[in-house]
């Protein structure tokens, strides 16, 4: 029996699910390998300063203003799965480390954009190649092609899981 054999049964029934036995069982492995590799991606990323006593969401945040341009805290709530709160306190800690600034909203008047400062962009032009070089040291037996349909597979997975949660 697999670790994850199981899983989907209750009270000796079988499962009732749509999917297949071992498709439910393989995306069940995948999920508990991701939730591993999390972990270990994060103790890296502590280890490395990606991850920095504002969290890991830092370098996120950073990243969708400079992906995105200006946007408003609400926006950037939206495209993680965190509250509004909380991505409010870390624009004010990013803000107080000159890091970002708050500037006006042509289309809000409350709701005020935030954006990179110069030094912002420095520090995550900074994150994004040490990112970069920790990520070069990786996965040197995977055909990078291996890497993009695993990249497609999580991303599917990941809006899958989204739509079940909302």
């Amino acid at each position: 029996m697999t670790s994850v054999e199981g899983m989907g049964r209750s009270r000796g029934r079988p499962n009732r699910s749509p999917m297949p036995d071992s498709k439910a069982e393989a995306i069940a492995e995948l999920m508990l390998e991701v939730a591993q590799f999390f972990f270990r991606i994060r103790a890296l990323g502590q280890k490395t300063g990606l991850i920095t006593s504002w969290g890991g969401g830092a370098y996120g945040f950073m990243r969708s203003l400079a992906l995105l341009g200006p946007l408003t805290v609400p926006q950037i709530a939206q495209m993680r799965p965190t509250s509004r709160q909380r991505m409010q306190r870390l624009a004010d800690e990013l803000a107080a480390e000159g890091l970002v600034e708050f500037i006006d909203n042509p289309k809000h008047r409350r709701s005020k954009l935030v954006r990179l400062t110069p030094p912002g962009l420095a520090r995550y032009n900074e994150l994004s190649s040490g990112l970069l070089s920790t990520s070069s040291t990786l996965g040197e037996a995977i055909e990078e092609a291996d890497i993009r349909r695993t990249v497609e597979v999580v991303r599917r997975l990941s809006h899958d899981v989204q739509v079940q949660t909302e």
